[in-house]
């Protein structure tokens, strides 16, 4: 993708060229397009307002014919003394139980017929215990549970009224993919009021919803919500028995404001929402309409963005030919001044082309000839600054190590310890020796190790053996190349302000290859460092600024980075009464 990009990027004049004229026809396109789309979604609104507003009417007018039929059976049960008496009078035998049980089988068949142009079931229980169902195949599932239900409970705080609910308790028991719509009313004395049973009308929602199914289609949806905002009945099955509050606020503000609809998101879509109150039912009938997928039936999208596309790539053909033809030089001195970016500084160019280019071509080789002086000069110079920094790093050796060593060394003759005094003056000749050498030199992790040993000998000599330092090599390690005096300093670091509370403890050396790196670690047990900024030493605190002291980790650091570059270094883990850690980071050289 980038090597297409930096291709790409020396045809700017066709850029330009092409960019205006693909931006004014996207302009137009998109302009056609977004006024074709406001026209049609206006017609589109006018005219669905209008036409599903009647379908509305239609749909309550075949819902009125239901609850008509209800109304009169419900009626016809209040009104039959046979019912009445088999729900409240008490059995004598069994004779008179059976009688009573056939003549209210009969008596609600011939009530059954008010409502034979629905598939319903009518059941009635009364206060005696006893119940009667026209069908109980499918509803109800559990006549005791009936009675406990919430179907009833609403039934009795209305008994005046013919209320529709979802059987919601049907839906959780049975898990039925069918939910049953039940209208249910209280049966009452005329004359007290006492209420001696209830009626009970169930219908399955599938076909409840036969009374509006047929002016549903993709995008058009109808939702029966109840005053709670639940949904009763929907030509979509997935939210029957959700609650749709939001829903049911849109059908509250249309009802109450009288408007013909409204224009919302609602259920994840852009939709028109027109709604009516069915008083009869103590439902909302609620239209959805979906404006995307209406719209595009009416628009082929598809067919106007084919063009558009058309009419971009014929321009883009046209301005491209001519673009190239009138930049063809231009592209190409462009493309070989570039390169000098990426240091190709020997990257001259053929002159070529009209009288100007050739000007630019000559200006261009000549440029490079002055830069490649200068770059060599310059070269030269910063290899000499760098030498001069790796001598001056390298040369700062603490003084007061050799006054200290020299003192040791004297205390041991006028104790007459020669040998020891000699072997510490052998040590101290060998560190010597490893600094003032040349520059440049590296030594092998052998040698390193000698090195370390003997300043750690020399250190043993001034304050004892207490501090014991052991040394961890990998096998595959020894041979591995690394500056001078990259651990040393902290080896003296550790010895003079890691263990300043007590006398004794331990300092580990280890060396590892970790991927391609070389990985050096001091770690020692002591007293540790608080707030230390082992990425920026100038902001720790003072009680660990003091600890770098000699050659220091700046020193190293400064080295490394001068040696090797940014990824290689040094990193440092310490906290109070946790101890320190140095990881030296170094590419694996060796030689």
């Amino acid at each position: 993708m980038r090597v297409f990009l930096d291709k790409f990027k020396y045809h700017g004049l066709f850029i330009k060229m092409f960019t205006v004229t693909l931006v004014s026809i996207i302009a137009v396109s998109l302009l056609t397009s977004t006024v074709m789309i406001q026209m049609s979604e206006k017609l589109f609104m006018n005219t669905f307002s209008i036409t599903n507003s009647k379908i509305i009417s239609q749909i309550k007018a075949n819902f009125e014919s239901f609850n008509y039929s209800i109304v009169t059976a419900s009626n016809n049960v209040l009104q039959n003394g046979s019912i009445k008496g088999f729900l409240t009078k008490p059995d004598k035998n069994a004779i008179s139980s059976v009688s009573s049980y056939y003549e209210a089988s009969m008596q609600m068949k011939r009530i059954q017929s008010n409502v034979a142009a629905y598939p319903v079931t009518i059941t009635i229980t009364g206060i005696n215990g006893k119940s009667h169902s026209t069908d109980s195949y499918y509803w109800p599932n559990s006549l005791e549970k009936l009675r406990n239900s919430r179907l009833t409970e609403n039934t009795l705080v209305a008994p005046k009224r013919l209320i529709y609910q979802l059987d919601l308790e049907n839906m959780a028991d049975t898990s039925a993919e069918d939910p049953i719509i039940v209208a249910s009313r209280a049966l009452m004395e005329k004359t007290s009021a006492k209420k001696y049973g209830i009626v009970y009308f169930a219908i399955k929602e599938s076909e409840f919803k036969r009374f509006y199914s047929s002016f549903t289609s993709r995008g058009n949806d109808v939702v029966i919500l109840d005053r709670s905002g639940l949904v009763v009945s929907s030509n979509r099955h997935e939210l029957i028995g959700k609650q749709e509050d939001a829903l049911l606020g849109y059908a509250k503000e249309i009802d109450e404001q009288k408007l013909d609809f409204k224009d919302v998101s609602v259920l994840g879509k852009s939709n028109l929402v027109l709604s009516q109150y069915l008083p009869v039912y103590d439902f909302y009938l609620v239209n959805l309409i979906d404006k995307q997928a209406v719209l595009s039936e009416m628009v082929d999208f598809k067919t106007v963005a084919l063009i558009c596309i058309a009419i971009v790539f014929s321009a883009l053909i046209i301005v491209f030919l001519i673009s190239r033809r009138l930049t063809k030089s231009l592209t190409m001195l462009a493309r070989q001044m570039s390169v000098i970016t990426a240091n190709h500084f020997d990257n001259y160019i053929n002159v070529t082309g009209s009288y100007e280019i050739k000007q630019l071509g000559n200006a261009y080789n000549y440029m490079l000839d002055e830069l490649n002086d200068y770059i060599k000069q310059l070269i030269q110079t910063q290899k000499d600054q760098r030498n001069a920094e790796l001598s001056a790093l390298q040369m700062q050796i603490n003084p007061h190590f050799l006054y200290n060593t020299l003192a040791s060394v004297k205390i041991l003759v006028q104790q007459g310890n020669k040998e020891k005094a000699a072997a510490t003056i052998n040590s101290l000749i060998s560190l010597l020796q490893n600094t003032v050498s040349n520059i440049s030199e590296t030594i092998s992790v052998a040698q390193e190790l000698v090195n370390l040993k003997h300043y750690v000998f020399i250190n043993h000599v001034r304050y004892g053996e207490q501090i014991v330092v052991n040394y961890f090599v990998s096998n595959d390690c020894y041979g591995y190349h690394l500056p001078k005096l990259i651990i040393q300093p902290f080896i003296e670091n550790a010895f003079f302000h890691a263990f300043q509370e007590r006398n004794d403890g331990h300092i580990y050396v280890l060396f590892s290859r970790e991927d391609n790196a070389l990985v050096i670690e001091v770690v020692d047990n002591g007293v540790g460092m608080k707030d230390y900024d082992h990425e920026n030493q100038d902001n720790s605190s003072s009680s660990g600024s003091h600890f770098f002291s000699g050659i220091g980790i700046r020193n190293v650091q400064d080295r490394i980075v001068l040696l090797y570059g940014e990824e290689f270094g040094v990193e440092i883990v310490s906290d109070i009464g946790e101890g320190t850690r140095v990881k030296i980071r170094l590419p694996l050289k060796s030689s």
